[in-house]
């Protein structure tokens, strides 16, 4: 049988990107992925997703809601930081192609009492290959933008993030990243 985190991440990657989920199909998708075991349906099984949802709630990872349809689950904002995490965790989700000439720098504007999304934000950077230039400017050759334009809009970070797509920083600069990145 497939380990309990196992099956807390194929929720969290269910819950992804989707307003809510009915638990029932919850439960049959993670059940159907995994071993041979999983598509048996076996109480074990059963058991163990529910209490992974479990789990999940409680650690305030996910919400349950109660509608006329039935139960649905979704993924709370800290949730929704754990599914980044794991994303960059996951090394074949975030794909490392060959460098295509453009940096990527995120700025930073988090004030003081948001200190726990800034330094966040700045884990995630550090986990997509990003290097810190100043304390609130961040640079990366990889095209890992995408990612962070996704937190920005899923976190409403409308001033507080700005994304920069360039080909030219000045040549020192440049020099000294490529050297920084293994790059010619």
């Amino acid at each position: 049988m497939a380990k309990k985190a196992d099956f807390s991440k194929k929720i969290l990657n269910s819950l992804s990107g989707k307003k809510a989920v009915s638990i029932p199909d919850l439960r049959a998708v993670v059940s159907s992925t995994g071993s041979k075991q999983a598509k048996t349906g076996l109480p074990a099984q059963t058991y163990a997703v529910t209490r992974s949802l479990k789990n999940l709630a409680d650690t305030g990872l996910i919400e349950t809601l109660a509608a006329g349809q039935g139960e649905f689950a979704r993924l709370t904002q800290k949730g929704r930081q754990k599914v980044a995490a794991l994303k960059l965790d996951s090394r074949e989700s975030l794909s490392n192609p060959n460098w295509d000439g453009k940096w990527r720098i995120v700025l930073l504007d988090l004030p003081e009492d948001r200190k726990s999304e800034r330094e966040s934000l700045r884990y995630l950077l550090k986990k997509a290959g990003f290097i810190r230039l100043k304390n609130s400017a961040w640079i990366s050759p990889f095209p890992f933008e995408f990612l962070f334009q996704n937190i920005k809009k899923d976190f409403g970070f409308t001033t507080e993030v700005m994304i920069v797509v360039t080909e030219s920083i000045d040549p020192e600069t440049d020099a000294d990243l490529r050297a920084t990145y293994g790059m010619r």
